[in-house]
């Protein structure tokens, strides 16, 4: 693995190789969700937000979701699949039963409920960190996610290779939220921020795309 060499004037820098692990649920409900910015260009977005590194490989982590969003997903997707540097790395979404907890609800039917939820994704998240670090694919590995489950992949990396620099992103407009779940990151990190998202409006899709299989449309809700 060798980073890129680039000039400017006289004077020659080189940009380190850089991989992107993207928790596309913690993405998608920390940032988008309220947004009109979901059509979001990942490889536009992390380009334009580490413009001195060489993003070669961007690998976003999701579970395919049920119910009426399900053919926005499966749009978005598509898009996604246009981008050289993005794989999608699926999980599963599992159902289970949740007592509701609420003391003051007075709803006096049954306090049992179905909830989806997903599995796989943090697993999956960290045998690639691994496998990247391992076979040194990356010079730069940059985690967004404000899962601290994902401390101990971090502590692991930087014990096999103290060279290589983590840096972490949580995706949150609301900041105070995020801070007691994400504390353990930020404590190991070398870099931990809350992704900006002053260039989300600079880094969509277009409306109208196209791949070998026809038209992708931007969905009209988004």
């Amino acid at each position: 693995m060798a980073a890129r060499l680039f000039f400017l004037g006289e004077c020659a820098f080189m940009k380190p190789i850089t991989h992107v692990y993207v928790d596309g649920f913690n993405l998608y409900y920390g940032m988008l969700k309220d947004s009109n910015f979901k059509w979001l260009n990942l490889d536009r977005f992390f380009n334009l937000l580490r413009p001195h590194d060489q993003v070669l490989k961007i690998l976003y982590f999701t579970a395919m979701i049920d119910g009426s969003g399900l053919g926005n997903q499966e749009n978005y997707i598509r898009a996604l699949t246009t981008l050289p540097s993005v794989e999608i790395i699926l999980g599963k979404l599992m159902k289970r039963n949740v007592m509701c907890k609420v003391a003051d609800c007075d709803y006096r039917g049954s306090r049992i409920f179905t909830t989806a939820e997903e599995k796989g994704t943090d697993v999956n998240i960290a045998v690639r960190m691994m496998d990247d670090a391992f076979y040194a694919r990356c010079e730069n590995f940059v985690l967004v996610s404000g899962d601290s489950d994902l401390a101990p992949v971090i502590l692991k990396i930087k014990s096999l290779s103290p060279l290589n620099r983590i840096v972490v992103y949580v995706p949150a407009r609301k900041p105070n939220q995020w801070l007691r779940h994400s504390k353990p990151l930020a404590e190991i990190a070398d870099k931990y921020r809350f992704l900006p998202d002053v260039i989300l409006s600079k880094s969509q899709f277009p409306e109208i795309m196209q791949d070998s299989d026809g038209l992708i449309r931007k969905p009209p809700s988004w």
